[in-house]
């Protein structure tokens, strides 16, 4: 591909740059210095003129042979005929200066422009910077553990004789987020409210967190409980009708928010429901229930600790959630020792405290919750994330699957090796889920440009280090490009350091080389890249009711937007990094013995809007993918 192609005669330009494919490993290998990996990453940047004024929106690009006869088919994207005036479109690699000839009025208009564009940039700085959050900014995630939870409870007062009450957490501190949305957080049938101490840190910085507390011995019903909330939430919804309110309820706290949402359609509300108590009915307890009221109201609940792990959890699995992975088996068994040790204690502390008929009281309000709410699911209009532990008791296996049928919009999250205590766990980062599953947004209506979070420190380490660390290992990806004077570096030198910048390029097979190029872009340049991506890692078409983790999820956590003019304006308006390819799907997936084919649309309709913002265009392309899975599936080369 010649860059000078796309630019039109009469136009002063650099030295012509070339993009060379290997197709073969065997016949490339002599022109891949050695040591060097057979995956590498061409940047090419070259400067869009601002001063440019497109007649035609279509670029003409021909693919051009290698040297020495490397395989490569072609395909052209012609220039559209037209009886138009050629347009000026100029593309330089070591340049910004204007053409020499430019008339007195010319210059005027131009100084005009400019200064236009530099009182936008300042005011595309300032939205720009309206979140107060840093590129791979510390959340904060992973510093409080299961034993901060222990001590947390030790230190709520069982029973104060105070009624259910909200409260603050201090760890949260105040959002960095200028308009943060409400999240109210409501408990399980213990009702201390401290489930969510390991991502108080992490929520904090982009919610303004409230929990709610309901003492042990407290006895206020059901329609007392959901009253509380009800009141919270229409308050908030009075004081900012568009600020949207999140429910985050855990078990017998996601059957209040259920409930709070069926009776509130008019409020904006976004609920995530960990482990519903929607199936109390199919659990053990309901059988047991008619026994345990038998009992004497004294008894103390020591005298059947398993009924108390349905208040504060099983201590085996909570100790065991509470071990770090990638530690040593020493310091394992040492950290599970002092879990285990801490949740006995707790146990035994607990165990003498509350008696039986607050076992049964915490029982009947469950059954009577769950009850209510299963009566109203039809009534729930607001968007829900369910996040589900298949090896839980509760809810029992299935239950999700209900749920998501039954909602008129719900997005589920399955968590297969997780246990019931989802939120104790430390590989699991609420705040991520959220954003993974395009939930979290400022106003009414999502906005993924605007609303977006820029990916934190703790998901970085996770995405690139653990994630995807064996497909970087295979591919071993190398980054090489050009300077302005026109040195090739390796690295990211050559890709300026502020934007508006858009990257266009082609697909290899399944786009396996967005990750590196993500990866290099944030280590280097601390610089998010918004990929335009397909409409279905957005959509909820696609989501089923045993739906994981997935790619799907990794796309909006780390830029990516769905592929519009819309979005594609707003994010050259605030000086974003963008990626583009024109090829789309298409391009992905390519057939057998199409690689490093073009298949690029006749009219690019970015260029006119790369235009008008005055974008640095990179022009850049990818060598070995292809090869590496052909040479992967061949029997003969294994």
């Amino acid at each position: 591909m010649h860059v000078d192609k796309m630019c039109t005669s009469g136009v002063p330009l650099s030295p012509p740059i070339n993009l060379f494919f290997g197709t073969d490993p065997k016949r490339q290998s002599d022109r891949i210095p050695p040591g060097l990996p057979k995956f590498v990453l061409l940047l090419l940047p070259c400067f869009l003129d601002s001063s440019v004024s497109v007649m035609s929106t279509s670029i003409p690009l021909r693919t051009s042979l290698p040297p020495a006869g490397a395989c490569l088919r072609r395909r052209c994207v012609r220039r559209r005929r037209h009886g138009h005036a050629p347009g000026r479109l100029s593309l330089r690699a070591s340049s910004l200066e204007a053409p020499a000839d430019t008339a007195p009025a010319a210059d005027e208009e131009k100084g005009q422009a400019e200064r236009k564009k530099t009182t936008a940039r300042r005011r595309r700085t300032k939205k720009a910077n309206e979140l107060g959050l840093e590129v791979l900014y510390d959340d904060g995630f992973g510093e409080a553990t299961v034993k901060d939870y222990f001590e947390a409870l030790r230190g709520m007062p069982l029973d104060d004789g105070g009624p259910p009450r909200w409260f603050c957490p201090v760890e949260c501190g105040q959002p960095a987020v200028d308009t943060a949305p409400l999240l109210l957080f409501l408990p399980g049938i213990d009702g201390v409210g401290m489930e969510l101490i390991l991502h108080h840190k992490s929520l904090g910085k982009v919610f303004e967190v409230r929990c709610l507390h309901i003492p042990v011995n407290d006895r206020t019903p059901y329609q007392g409980l959901l009253q509380i909330v009800e009141e919270s939430v229409q308050h908030e919804h009075g004081l900012s009708p568009e600020r949207p309110i999140y429910i985050a309820g855990d078990s017998f706290g996601a059957c209040l928010a259920l409930s709070a949402a069926a009776r509130n359609p008019q409020a904006h509300l976004v609920l995530v429901l960990v482990n519903p108590a929607t199936s109390f009915a199919k659990t053990p307890l309901q059988t047991m229930l008619p026994l345990l009221e038998m009992a004497p109201s004294s008894l103390p609940v020591t005298t059947l600790p398993h009924l108390l792990t349905y208040l504060i959890g099983d201590p085996l699995k909570t100790a065991v959630v509470s071990i770090q992975k990638n530690i040593s088996p020493q310091e394992s068994l040492q950290k599970f020792s002092e879990s285990l040790a801490s949740m006995l204690s707790l146990l035994s502390e607990s165990g003498h405290t509350v008696q039986m008929d607050t076992l049964v009281w915490k029982l009947k309000l469950l059954k009577s919750g769950a009850d209510y709410t299963n009566s109203r699911l039809h009534a729930v209009q607001a968007e829900v994330l369910l996040l589900a532990s298949d090896s839980g008791n509760l809810p029992p296996s299935g239950e999700a699957d209900r749920l998501f049928k039954a909602l008129k919009i719900c997005k589920v999250r399955c968590f297969r090796t997780s246990g019931d205590r989802l939120l104790m766990e430390g590989s699991f980062n609420l705040l991520t889920v959220i954003k993974g599953a395009s939930m979290y947004r400022l106003g009414r209506q999502k906005d993924s440009v605007t609303d977006f979070l820029p990916p934190t420190l703790s998901e970085f380490k996770q995405t690139f280090g653990k994630d995807f660390k064996i497909l970087n290992r295979l591919l071993s990806p190398v980054m090489l490009s050009t300077l302005k004077n026109g040195k090739i570096v390796r690295g990211l030198a050559g890709v300026p350091d502020a934007g508006p910048v858009l990257f266009v390029g082609y697909h290899e097979l399944l786009a396996m080389e967005i990750p590196a190029l993500a990866e290099e872009l944030l280590r280097e340049k601390k610089a998010v890249l918004r990929a335009l991506a397909h409409p279905v890692f957005f959509v909820g078409n696609f989501e089923i009711a045993r739906q994981e983790l997935s790619l799907f999820d990794v796309v909006p956590v780390f830029g990516g937007v769905t592929v519009s003019p819309i979005n594609t304006y707003k994010l050259f308006d605030r000086d974003e990094f963008v990626l583009l390819y024109p090829g789309g799907i298409r391009e992905a997936l390519h057939r057998k013995d199409e690689q490093y084919q073009l298949f690029w649309p006749d009219q690019p309709e970015f260029v006119r809007m790369a235009a008008q913002f005055g974008v640095t265009v990179v022009p850049f392309g990818c060598v070995g993918e292809d090869d590496f899975l052909e040479a992967a599936r061949s029997s003969e080369t294994i």
